[in-house]
């Protein structure tokens, strides 16, 4: 690989093992994210998330596999990569009597590169609170100080782990602006979290871990098209269609026809959506059934996780 092509990676993890006696944390990692981007890091309790962060911030040592970040081998040098990433702490974490903008000027205090503290809580809309001790703020507004706290040194790279756990969703979308805003002024995003739905609409790549091992690694929409029938389809009629007729509809998959509270309902997957709706469409034209509800939806995240895994993401 030229210097040229490095330069666009990052993070550079080459199978990474990491072992606790008799258990398997890593079980040979390998990825590499690009500069620039928000890459996300998805699994379950216990899949190997927190060791591979923490063998990439230099907090934790390989067992066995390198991990160069920002050109660093992390092993060899962990103070000069924790000089220029950032990593989000959690509230408990922070200074009780301490004001944020006084724990802030202590960060930043450790860095020979920094940004004012006032700076940061502008950008997170805290500033009237600079005055203010962590435990007195709600839930978003910490979490919110959480984001910048991990931005004190002007980081190149930042870890957040789980930024909107427990947030309702008002405070959950504010959350996503603010990642949106770490990427668009130039550091490149590392980020954990549970919620499909989050890493979907972040994300510009994804990485499922289960059970230690990297199983999945694409873009969103790259991972929804290698399902065999990544979209669903769902018909409402006032009478029903013949099972049979929708049974044989091509390109029809795990058919369902049922009656519901609102009329009688197929449902069914599809991996091209319009040449199955046209022909559902066509058979009820044929039989004289009149379609009161056509919904086309695409799978999501999940539904990878579950086909690649044979479990769900909270399992």
């Amino acid at each position: 690989m030229d210097a040229q092509t490095a330069s666009t990676f990052v993070i550079e993890a080459h199978n990474l093992v990491k072992r606790y006696g008799d258990v398997t944390a890593l079980a040979g990692v390998s990825a590499e994210v690009q500069r620039g981007e928000i890459f996300g890091i998805l699994g379950p309790n216990g899949a190997g998330k927190t060791t591979l962060v923490e063998v990439l911030e230099g907090l934790t040592r390989p067992t066995e596999g390198t991990a160069r970040v920002l050109g660093v081998e992390v092993t060899q040098d962990p103070v000069a990569v924790k000089a220029r990433i950032g990593v989000q702490l959690q509230a408990a974490s922070y200074h009780q009597f301490l004001t944020l903008r006084e724990i802030l000027e202590l960060f930043g205090s450790f860095y020979p590169k920094r940004i004012p503290a006032m700076e940061l809580l502008e950008r997170v809309h805290l500033a009237e609170r600079a005055g203010a001790r962590i435990g007195t703020l709600s839930g978003g507004m910490k979490q919110r100080f959480s984001i910048v706290a991990a931005l004190v040194n002007d980081p190149e790279l930042v870890f957040f782990d789980e930024p909107t756990a427990g947030l309702d969703p008002d405070a959950r979308l504010d959350l996503w602006e603010i990642v949106r805003q770490v990427r668009d002024a130039g550091a490149t995003v590392v980020l954990t979290t549970h919620y499909m739905e989050e890493a979907q609409a972040l994300c510009d790549r994804v990485a499922f871990m289960n059970a230690g091992k990297m199983v999945a690694l694409d873009t969103p929409a790259g991972l929804i098209r290698s399902l065999n029938a990544p979209y669903r389809v769902m018909a409402t009629s006032a009478t029903p269609l013949s099972e049979a007729g929708v049974r044989g509809l091509p390109g029809a998959a795990e058919v369902e026809v049922a009656l519901g509270a609102d009329g009688h309902i197929v449902r069914l997957r599809a991996q091209d959506a319009p040449a199955v709706t046209a022909a559902l469409t066509a058979l009820a034209d044929r039989e004289g059934v009149r379609l009161v509800d056509l919904a086309v939806q695409p799978a999501s995240l999940e539904d990878v996780f579950m086909n690649i895994t044979g479990r769900k993401l909270s399992g």
